[in-house]
């Protein structure tokens, strides 16, 4: 008998009951900005050039460089479209620039855990250790923007057998790290359900730049075809649409450029969708779940 993971059955998104989002929205549009820091010259990181011995400097750079330059071009074209967005952030980064994540948090945009850093994944640790990286990346953003973060990807989308459990038990309603579907899913933890929140693995600049080499331009086609035929597609089923983005890749200046002509054809659009935030999805469809309307969960929320 093949293994399983026990943390919810199978469902076709054609047999789901129907709801809408706020204001009979159907489809719902996230944009996840991932603010990541590393270890200097070594550890795990996107690669722009083959990494050589260590200290890995041009790696390295090339990753700063997102935290230096392009996250601030992208605060820039995010306030010009007057798109909100969700900050995934790497709790080790309040140490090193602590004036960028501010600069996101005072627009309103929401802050998600990302763990402490992207050198390293959680998956690998014993349950004590990812509980207490948890506990450490939780504190220290709750301690400098004043409130616990609500959702979690761990870094590289890295899960042990036990994260949704540490992750429910440390008092988070929701996660990234199943990129399974286009609508949220309940998953059973041993202390009750946490919620599962479309991520994108295709509408990512990491698996499609970094890993399958798309142009900026073909990056900007992806985003506005899904963003196409997803509303079509909502038609019939509520659907949530989330663009996942890294700044030290789509902060490129010849890659912004392109960028900014998806999001605008996107932001042209904000009267017949929810432009919106993983966080004020997760609250929506819980609100929706509590009172029948989207399907059955079973256990006590948090």
């Amino acid at each position: 008998m093949l293994r399983t993971h026990d943390r919810h059955g199978y469902s076709a998104i054609t047999a789901r009951p129907d709801f809408c989002w706020p204001d009979g929205r159907r489809l719902a549009v996230y944009i996840a900005l991932n603010l990541e820091h590393f270890a200097f010259g070594e550890g795990l990181g996107a690669e722009l050039i083959p990494g050589g011995p260590a200290p890995d400097v041009p790696n390295f750079a090339w990753r700063d460089y997102g935290n230096r330059v392009g996250a601030w071009r992208l605060l820039d074209l995010f306030e010009a479209l007057g798109v909100p967005s969700a900050l995934l952030l790497n709790s080790s980064l309040l140490d090193y620039c602590p004036s960028l994540a501010a600069a996101f948090l005072a627009r309103g945009d929401e802050i998600v855990g990302h763990g402490r850093t992207n050198s390293e994944r959680q998956s690998v640790l014993p349950e004590e250790g990812e509980a207490a990286l948890i506990a450490e990346a939780t504190a220290r953003i709750a301690g400098w923007s004043g409130m616990s973060p609500r959702g979690w990807l761990g870094p590289w989308l890295a899960e042990s057998h036990v994260t949704p459990d540490l992750l429910r038990e440390a008092g988070y309603h929701y996660l990234l790290d199943w990129c399974h579907d286009d609508q949220p899913v309940w998953m059973q933890t041993r202390s009750g359900p946490i919620l599962s929140l479309p991520y994108p693995q295709e509408i990512n600049d990491i698996p499609a730049i970094a890993v399958r080499r798309a142009s900026a331009a073909e990056f900007a086609d992806m985003i506005i075809d899904q963003f196409e035929e997803m509303l079509t597609q909502s038609a019939a089923q509520p659907l949530v649409m989330g663009i996942a983005l890294h700044a030290y890749i789509v902060g490129q200046p010849f890659r912004l450029r392109h960028l900014r002509r998806a999001l605008a054809h996107i932001a042209a659009r904000r009267a017949d969708i929810w432009l919106t935030t993983p966080g004020a999805i997760a609250a929506h469809f819980r609100g929706l779940s509590r009172s029948g309307i989207a399907g059955s969960y079973s256990g006590d929320q948090v």
